[in-house]
């Protein structure tokens, strides 16, 4: 059994690429017992698992990396005992999603064998209320897109720095000087613009051409609406038309403020329908596909009405959207690389972080009428490079990760 599995391993780590690592490598070299990597398609997680597979300092009798498409009659289960009776001490076990009851499975792993197991999954997958207990015992990591900051160290082939929120807000000028001169070009704008159409995702590295990356990233969204999404949920495959649907609809707003009413119109779904509405608008974000940002008012209620949909970052809006309009593209960027940060929607600017700072989004023009007299409100600023006072370049925000 394991030897089919080691040969399929082998061939992966033939060609896998160890020159640049995602942000979240470092996650993978805790000692937890059984630690899940939760992330979007297409965002490098099965890449940093091989990569940490080959760093590792065991043995290769003593590590393995298991896809679940290379499962056939085997059970998880199976596969642990008869590795741990080969001495084997680091499993990991790449796209459990689509391994049906995973969940009892792995808690009997975890229980009976001193094994140390990795699993990587869909974003959508939500080990939070797996059954079997086994919330209680593994480590959830979610991982991102590519930041700005490790787009230029892809391109550049150079070691940028992350930096603080609260920094960025104090000390932007000095922190934006500091990467114009590491990464010596003319203008780092070239690149950020690039990064809007085609970086979020690592794949756009196996050969920069952004009409192939498009194609593919459509193509990758697809599998997530016509088969992750399906995998674990009760949501029939007739249903992924009306999540394209919103997707079309969202793209021609900028960005969308929802009506209820309307959505459940452009979805052919009925008046009555609300539930199932928000049932599909949790199932999208999940997965990675829609932000949804709530009202500064309503933030501590558990159902309400999204204040602002956007996709999930600047990218779809090129694989999607006929139009792409400048100001959704930013405020997309602003609330990608802002994942993890309570951000909300407040009454004057557009997006208020940790309950601490207001930001308004524009271009290089934008003033500060919108939130003229609030304390501690910032404009986050396009097509500058550096800022001065409160106005801060917009690309900077690409470095808190």
């Amino acid at each position: 059994m394991l030897n089919k599995f080691r040969q399929f391993q082998n061939a992966l780590l033939k060609t896998l690429d160890t020159k640049h690592a995602r942000y979240f490598y470092d996650e993978l070299l805790n000692d937890e017992k059984l630690l899940a990597i939760v992330g979007a398609r297409g965002v490098g997680k099965t890449t940093t698992l091989l990569q940490y597979l080959k760093n590792h300092n065991l043995s290769n009798s003593q590590k393995l990396y298991v896809s679940i498409d290379w499962c056939d009659s085997e059970t998880l289960f199976e596969i642990a005992e008869e590795f741990y009776k080969h001495e084997g001490k680091l499993l990991i076990i790449d796209e459990i999603h689509k391994y049906p009851n995973f969940e009892k499975e792995l808690k009997n792993i975890y229980d009976i064998f001193d094994l140390r197991v990795v699993i990587s999954g869909s974003s959508a997958l939500s080990i939070n209320h797996a059954k079997a207990d086994l919330s209680r015992r593994v480590l959830k990591k979610e991982v991102k897109g590519l930041s700005f900051r490790e787009f230029l160290e892809f391109k550049y082939d150079i070691s940028l720095p992350v930096f603080e929120l609260a920094d960025v807000f104090k000390k932007h000028i000095d922190l934006s000087y500091e990467i114009l001169q590491m990464i010596d070009k003319p203008s780092i704008l070239p690149a950020f613009k690039e990064f809007l159409a085609n970086g979020y995702y690592p794949f756009y590295f196996q050969n920069q051409d952004s009409s192939s990356y498009l194609l593919k990233l459509k193509e990758t969204i697809n599998v997530v609406l016509e088969i992750d999404i399906p995998s674990i949920s009760n949501i029939k495959y007739s249903t992924t038309r009306k999540f394209k649907k919103l997707i079309e609809f969202i793209c021609s707003s900028s960005p969308y403020t929802p009506n209820m009413q309307t959505l459940l119109a452009k979805m052919d779904m009925h008046k009555n329908e609300y539930s199932e509405l928000y049932t599909y608008l949790d199932y999208l974000q999940k997965a990675k596909i829609l932000r949804l940002s709530k009202s500064a008012n309503k933030k501590d209620a558990i159902l309400t009405k999204p204040e602002k949909i956007y996709l999930n970052n600047p990218n779809l809006h090129f694989a999607y959207c006929d139009y792409k309009e400048r100001g959704t593209l930013r405020e997309v960027f602003f609330v990608s690389m802002l994942e993890g940060y309570n951000l909300f929607v407040p009454k004057q600017g557009d997006f208020l972080i940790e309950d601490s700072y207001i930001v308004e989004v524009g271009g290089k023009g934008k003033g500060f009428k919108q939130v003229k007299d609030i304390d501690n409100s910032f404009v986050a600023a396009d097509d500058i490079e550096i800022g001065s006072g409160d106005k801060i370049p917009l690309w900077l925000f690409g470095f808190l990760y």
